[in-house]
Parts: structure tokens; sequence; C-alpha cells
């Protein structure tokens, strides 16, 4: 993760990649996950799915820096780290991806067992990108901005100069805009409306927080 954002997938969808080794399948599936639990939940529905597999490897991180890997049964090192190396060299947080194998009949060793559940993660994360799963978590700053009508499509412009997002306006005596900028782009904004407003400060700039902008 940056300090400022970091990839995740949309909440809700699940990403399929597959790879085929001398008769042994990997199944990757991959999803959203914010918690622990949800990701012990999401395994237990993967190995529901696919009980009768011989191996169904989890891996997951968190944006908050906790990850987790099993080779659940798997020679050592050789399934739940490679499949975390994948979300890691992806850029992917709030994750958990569980690779399943159907065994073929014949040993593929260390090496094998190691680029097959790489190529499975990969071909998951790379049908998630192509679908549209992706998205961008970025540190947001929430504004507030209460302004006259007479000033309304000034403002909307002042944000979008500043690199905002006008989420809402709600029309009453006066409008109130709820903005959201990039951390740190926010500043330009609060600065220009004060400026607009002859020192006046229209703001009301909120904690930052990890969301799509």
């Amino acid at each position: 993760m940056t300090p400022t954002g970091y990839l995740t997938l949309a909440d809700g969808e699940e990403a399929v990649g597959e790879f085929e080794d001398r008769r042994s399948r990997f199944i990757a599936q991959l999803v959203h996950v914010e918690s622990e639990s949800q990701a012990d939940e999401f395994l237990t529905t993967v190995r529901a799915r696919h009980h009768d597999a011989r191996h169904n490897v989890p891996a997951w991180v968190l944006a908050d820096g906790r990850e987790k890997r099993s080779d659940d049964g798997e020679p050592q090192g050789t399934a739940g780290q490679p499949v975390l190396d994948v979300l890691h060299g992806a850029g992917l947080m709030d994750v958990c991806c569980v690779v399943t194998r159907y065994f073929g009949g014949t040993l593929l060793g260390p090496g094998g067992l190691v680029r097959a559940y790489t190529a499975a993660t990969q071909a998951a994360v790379a049908a998630a990108g192509s679908k549209g799963m992706v998205r961008e978590m970025t540190l947001v700053v929430p504004v507030v901005a209460q302004v006259p009508y007479s000033a309304y499509e000034r403002v909307r412009r002042m944000v979008a100069d500043a690199g905002g997002r006008v989420r809402d306006s709600v029309f009453a005596e006066d409008v109130q805009l709820t903005c959201a900028f990039r951390a740190g782009e926010e500043r330009a904004f609060v600065e220009a409306l004060r400026e607009y407003a002859a020192g006046e400060n229209l703001c009301r700039v909120g904690e930052a927080s990890f969301s799509e902008l």
C-alpha cells in the first residue's frame, strides 16, 4: 500500500483463473474481504464448493497490514506463499484468494507447484482486471461547503479545478456541497473558496479515510 491508496476488488464480485499442468487443475478464486472472519467464510464456501478437491490453498491480505496464507497440505512454501506473492505484486489489499487443486496423478515437484499456484492466481488477477472488478481505494478527505445559490456553479468548477468531485448537493436556504478530494488536494480548494468569499470560511474539512474517489 502506498501512503495514499491501494487496489482491491469490487465488493460482491468474484474473479476466477485456471491453470493446468499434467492433468492437475488449479482454480484460483479471488474476492474482496475486509476482515479475517470474512476471509475464513470465503474459504469455507470454497471448500464446500470443491469438497472433492485435494487442496484448497488460501491467502489473504488486508489494508491494515494483516495477512495470512496456508499451504493446506502441499509441501511447505510451495502454495500459500506464491499466492500471497502475486497479490502483493498486483498491489491488491482487502482481498482473499483460494486456489483449489484437483490432483492429476503426477507429482509436480516444488518448482512445478510454485509455478502452478502462481499462474492460477495471476490468471484470476488478470480476469478481475479485464472484467472491470478492480477498484482503486484512495485516501480521501471529505469537505462540506455551504454556499449561496449564486455561487453554486462557480464552486463546482473550483472543486473540479482542484481535482475533487462533488458527491452530493443539498438545496435549502443555500446550497450544501459534499465534496471529496485526494488527501492534500483539498487545501487548494479550501483556500480558493476562502479567497472567493473574501476571507470567510465556508468549508468543514473531515477526517481522511480510504474510499473510492
